[in-house]
């Protein structure tokens, strides 16, 4: 479980298949300022929003397992060596939650249509891959864009609009975002459950 609040990134150094592990997975390198112990192997960690199990640690860099279904449904699927990744440690009990609940699990990805800026912050357009998802969006509720937690601002039939301030903006890869770039979405917990509670 996350809170969806970043204050590290990683930067991609290797993807590569791995023979030791199922087909059509791979294995993903990373380096960061964040500090891991040998003792964290096999803890889960948010990485734009996925949960993912961490595998092995270097003296630089670490490792985790990426599935085939993780792939299918997030954005790793396009990452390439050099790109940004927005980290986050699983909660600790007692810690303190300063968004909203994140599980790493990615419903969907989306599309950025547009970015407006407005003195320092953002206004973000997004398209969802998954139309049916749409449902579930309402506006000032939560909702998760690569690990980061964030409100919704508007929504309309074919969109919806996030928007983001300078301090969110220094410290995640929102800030790389260009139009046509794929984010990983992650909507609401509680909306999916009293959505499908309420059926």
């Amino acid at each position: 479980m996350f809170n969806g609040i970043i204050y590290h990134q990683g930067i991609i150094k290797n993807i590569r298949k791995s023979p030791r592990y199922i087909s059509g997975s791979s294995v993903i390198e990373m380096t960061s300022n964040i500090k891991f112990k040998k003792t964290d192997i096999g803890e889960s960690v948010s990485c734009n929003g996925v949960c993912l199990t961490l595998i092995r640690i270097k003296k630089k860099s670490f490792l985790f397992y990426l599935s085939k279904e993780t792939l299918k449904r997030s954005n790793f699927k396009f990452m390439k060596v050099g790109k940004s990744i927005n980290i986050e440690k699983s909660l600790t009990h007692g810690q303190k939650i300063s968004g909203h609940y994140v599980q790493g699990h990615v419903d969907t990805t989306a599309k950025v249509k547009r970015i407006i800026l407005v003195d320092k912050s953002w206004i973000i357009k997004f398209e969802l891959e998954n139309k049916k998802l749409y449902k579930f969006l309402i506006e000032k509720a939560s909702i998760t864009i690569n690990g980061v937690s964030l409100t919704i601002s508007k929504v309309a039939k074919k969109y919806f609009e996030i928007s983001v301030i300078p301090h969110t903006l220094k410290l995640t890869n929102l800030k790389n975002l260009k139009t046509k770039d794929i984010v990983n979405i992650e909507l609401d917990i509680f909306g999916k459950y009293i959505l499908k509670l309420s059926k």
